[in-house]
């Protein structure tokens, strides 16, 4: 707007200073971006069947092997996850130690390795990072809400499903925001080098999608109104939602994301290892106990995911 002052002269024009905003603009999380657009749009590797794993050892069996006894003579097995990912891997207030569904799953491998499930010690580990960890060595394992995909087989070992999650969308109750279809020109958080990432501009082309580090940065930018939704996993989705009662997950799922525990390529002994332990808890009722003692967010247990191998 401008101001006509009349003195018997020409007309001078003087603006009017701008209005100070009625607040201060939250900072975005650190590593925050917005995602250029997918470099390419060749195929994915094929592998065949990705999730399908090597058997277990016999029931009773603990044969001696470079992976195993490095571990044993170690005395700790050594987990990489995430403390950002509230239901399956997250820093418990309350306690100060690491809870939720991806924990209880580690602790079971390392039940079967020293008949003592807090023998682990645990490594906060980015996404981006999981798979430089392994090759690494720097951890055993990574238990971190994972999906099992060619890709990744092509760098890294996998065990057996042990989760079976759906890709949906996250966003404030009243937005507006029902389903992927409606972030055409709206801005979306996921994290860095996932496979939701992928998914969501292979979905939601029109999109801007922005990358945090974590699932913690993701609700952050939602409830500070910089993006208008989150889209990952609905298992992460009921996560973040169960924190905040103003967030509903919303639209049907369009992705298939199955999780594993990922090892080193070298270590086939361990993966078979865990795949023992995940038969194990499959069949004995534990698998379903974890479940209900975590995830009764969303719903009664279903059944185990049932393994599939290779061998």
């Amino acid at each position: 707007m401008v101001a006509v002052l009349s003195c018997g002269c020409a007309a001078v024009e003087t603006a009017e200073p701008p209005a100070h905003p009625p607040y201060t603009q939250q900072p975005i999380p650190s590593g925050a971006a917005v995602a250029p657009p997918p470099a390419s749009t060749a195929a994915a590797p094929d592998c065949g069947d990705p999730t399908a794993s090597l058997r277990p050892f016999p029931p009773g069996e603990t044969p001696a092997s470079p992976a195993l006894d490095r571990i044993r003579e170690r005395g700790r097995l050594v987990v990489g996850l995430d403390t950002s990912s509230n239901l399956f891997s997250f820093l418990d207030p309350a306690t100060g130690t690491i809870e939720g569904f991806d924990v209880d799953i580690a602790r079971e491998v390392a039940r079967d390795l020293f008949g003592d499930p807090q023998r682990v010690d645990f490594r906060v580990v980015a996404a981006k990072d999981r798979v430089p960890a392994l090759q690494a060595g720097t951890v055993d394992i990574v238990v971190e809400t994972m999906t099992v995909t060619c890709e990744r087989r092509a760098q890294i070992a996998f065990s057996t499903v042990y989760f079976e999650a759906r890709q949906r969308v996250l966003a404030m109750r009243g937005s507006g925001v029902e389903s992927a279809a409606d972030l055409d020109g709206r801005r979306v958080c996921t994290v860095v080098d996932t496979t939701n990432l992928q998914h969501i501009q292979q979905v939601q082309p029109a999109a801007t999608v922005v990358t945090v580090q974590n699932w913690a940065d993701c609700l952050v930018v939602l409830q500070q109104r910089q993006v208008d939704a989150v889209t990952t996993d609905d298992s992460i989705l009921a996560g973040l939602a169960v924190q905040d009662p103003n967030l509903e997950i919303v639209g049907p799922g369009f992705s298939y994301e199955p999780y594993g525990v990922g090892v080193n390529k070298a270590d086939t002994d361990l993966v078979r290892h865990v795949n023992g332990t995940l038969e194990r808890i499959r069949t004995d009722g534990t698998w379903q106990r974890i479940h209900e003692r975590w995830l009764n967010v969303l719903g009664p247990p279903p059944p185990p995911p049932t393994p599939r191998y290779e061998d």
